[in-house]
């Protein structure tokens, strides 16, 4: 058969670039959410750390998680409230925000070798008896999605990035600039003085998410259009002021 595999292949291309588009369209959903619900969002943000540094210290207590391992993530856990106090503004250069990051993969790394290391047989133990006490592979995703992943998804989601925030009262923490709150309490930049237009001249705050998706798209368009898949809305003005 030639055909029938060439439609396969077919068939999860589109899968895939369907999977993804859903995927970026629901992060790109819920981003907007935060932005409009910032406090609700900070709360249960606030509450899931509390639940998954419950849940760590159980799991060691009672399952015998590595002592090390769970100190490290109840620390992380810590550390990621750390980026919740301007919530939710972040400055990428902020320590806090980049220990973060470091801690995330290397809690992915250690958290990954521990359950991929076969654990010994408790002393006395037949060899032949099948042991019980191995997690199962649904044990081990749930636990990487609660309590690994969950909280550094939600505030990738949430987060805005400092360098895309309007400047305005209490902005000076993403801008760096100890007048953003004056300027913006007395209309610059927002068209109410100097007879503007109206129209703001800072910078709209856009969450992580929707940064990443709006610069992939950009790319898209400009690589197309530098490779003559399509006409840019330049070229189409141009066209239309003959």
């Amino acid at each position: 058969m030639w055909i029938l595999p060439l439609v396969g292949y077919l068939g999860v291309l589109l899968g895939f670039s369907f999977l993804t588009l859903a995927i970026a369209s629901g992060l790109y959903y819920l981003s907007e959410l935060v932005e409009e619900h910032t406090v609700l969002a900070r709360r249960i943000l606030t509450r899931l750390i509390y639940a998954i540094i419950g849940i760590q210290a159980l799991l060691g207590l009672v399952d015998r998680f590595p002592f090390w391992l769970s100190a490290l993530s109840i620390t992380s856990h810590v550390v990621y409230l750390g980026n919740l106090r301007h919530f939710p503004i972040v400055k990428l250069s902020d320590p806090v925000f980049i220990i973060s990051c470091v801690l995330v993969l290397l809690n992915h790394f250690l958290w990954f070798r521990h359950f991929s290391t076969p654990p010994s047989r408790p002393s006395g133990h037949s060899r032949y008896d099948p042991y019980t006490d191995i997690p199962t592979f649904t044990e081990i995703a749930s636990y990487f999605g609660v309590c690994v992943w969950l909280i550094p998804f939600a505030l990738f989601v949430s987060l805005s990035a400092g360098e895309m925030v309007l400047p305005s009262m209490g902005s000076e923490y993403a801008t760096g600039d100890g007048n953003a709150a004056t300027a913006g309490s007395m209309g610059i930049g927002s068209g109410s003085l100097g007879g503007g237009t109206g129209r703001g001249t800072g910078r709209k705050a856009k969450g992580l998410v929707k940064a990443a998706i709006d610069g992939a798209g950009g790319w898209i368009r400009e690589t197309g259009q530098a490779m003559g898949f399509w006409r840019g809305d330049r070229m189409r003005s141009d066209r239309k002021a003959f």
